[in-house]
């Protein structure tokens, strides 16, 4: 389902051969090639399993491109975006992007939501040169290094470097591993296994669970009788808020983690009181309030939160922040490449240096097509139903 295409002055192919056709009429037809829109094409999951992503990135993207145009463009030109709703579906985000690549002819992709989509959609991208941005998690995306492919995000080896470091710091050596059998699940449990021996860290437990699953009652009850002194869950979507629950309902004891997958007040709403104490690694927006005014992010992260929330009328999220930051980013590069040819753009956004968005300050690279190091998480704990720092 298409979602949105925000219009403006369209000038057919057939009228600008006519202007071309004369040459007293060149500097006129130079005049409306340089009117032409930006053209940024989305895929993002509004609706289905992985909506709680997709829909505050819709909207964030609505929202700013508005923005964007009504202050002049960029370069003189309006950005048009033409957003696809894959409905958390992978075939979907593929075919989306055939037709933004081949019909809708954008100058550069956002997308998708999710690993699974966004995996699917990188061949065409990089088949077309098509610059592309995901707002996905796992390390897969940009690693290898793909020419045309970047993410927002941090990675799941972030995330878990983060989280074993603060299990570390609090004397656990060995830890039970709950990893979903969705894509950033999958990638996450590699990576967190793979830390875990570098660390000296015994992993104690090694379950996992279905992305649809209504409860994970038995890989807690293994876990809870195992020599476990904290648990990881690995995973994405509602899944997480359920094991909350059944986590309070075994009286379990081993400090309970989650990743940056559910660093959103959307998980608190979901898991409710279930969700007091548990600990993740998170950018900087959910506590951009309490964020000590010296704070780099400070600024940009309370403008974009009290944005969001003042015209979407929704409490803010990361993932909304990892579209703020994609479209932003994009702005920049394309204003250091004097435009969106396709090779320019794409070594403006790779040439990226101390871009400060409301997910971390990204710094990219022929080797690097993330541009963020752990640094850019905060530890945060759930305290009374909301996000406070762990200091």
């Amino acid at each position: 389902m298409k979602i949105a295409k925000f219009p403006h002055l369209r000038i057919g192919r057939r009228a600008v051969a006519s202007l071309l056709a004369g040459a007293a009429l060149l500097p006129l037809a130079a005049a409306v090639h340089a009117a032409d829109p930006i053209k940024i094409g989305a895929v993002v999951s509004a609706t289905g399993p992985a909506s709680f992503l997709g829909d505050p990135q819709q909207k964030t993207l609505a929202m700013y491109v508005q923005k964007i145009n009504a202050a002049g463009g960029v370069l003189g030109r309006k950005l048009e975006l033409v957003l696809y709703d894959d409905a958390s579906d992978a075939n979907k985000a593929n075919a989306f992007t055939r037709r933004l690549i081949m019909q809708d002819e954008v100058d550069v992709i956002v997308g998708a939501s999710t690993t699974g989509a966004t995996m699917a959609m990188v061949p065409q991208a990089e088949a077309a040169k098509v610059p592309m941005i995901s707002l996905a998690a796992a390390s897969v995306i940009v690693e290898p290094v793909k020419p045309y492919v970047f993410k927002m995000p941090h990675s799941d080896r972030m995330a878990a470097e983060k989280v074993l470091g603060e299990m570390k710091r609090r004397g656990f050596t060995q830890f039970a591993l709950l990893s979903d059998t969705g894509g950033f699940g999958k990638s996450g449990r590699t990576e967190t296994l793979k830390l875990a021996g570098t660390l000296g860290m015994k992993v104690a437990e090694d379950q996992t669970y279905g992305e649809k699953d209504t409860d994970i009652t038995p890989q807690l009850t293994r876990i809870k009788s195992s020599p476990a002194q904290a648990i990881l869950v690995f995973g994405t979507g509602q899944a997480p808020a359920i094991i909350a629950r059944n986590y309070q309902q075994l009286a379990m004891k081993q400090p309970l983690y989650t990743t940056h997958g559910q660093a959103s007040t959307e998980f608190i709403r979901i898991a409710g009181k279930s969700s007091e104490g548990i600990r993740m690694p998170s950018p900087a927006l959910l506590i951009a309030q309490a964020l000590p005014d010296g704070d780099t992010q400070k600024k940009v992260s309370v403008s974009y939160a009290k944005e969001f929330e003042s015209q979407a009328r929704m409490d803010v999220s990361t993932f909304g922040g990892y579209a703020h930051d994609a479209l932003f980013l994009l702005v920049d590069a394309i204003q250091r490449a004097g435009g969106t040819d396709k090779q320019k753009l794409r070594d403006a956004i790779e040439a990226t240096k101390g871009f400060v968005g409301v997910s971390g300050i990204y710094t990219m690279s022929a080797a690097d097509h993330m541009g963020l190091d752990v640094s850019a998480f905060r530890m945060v704990e759930v305290q009374g139903g909301a996000f406070k720092e762990v200091r």
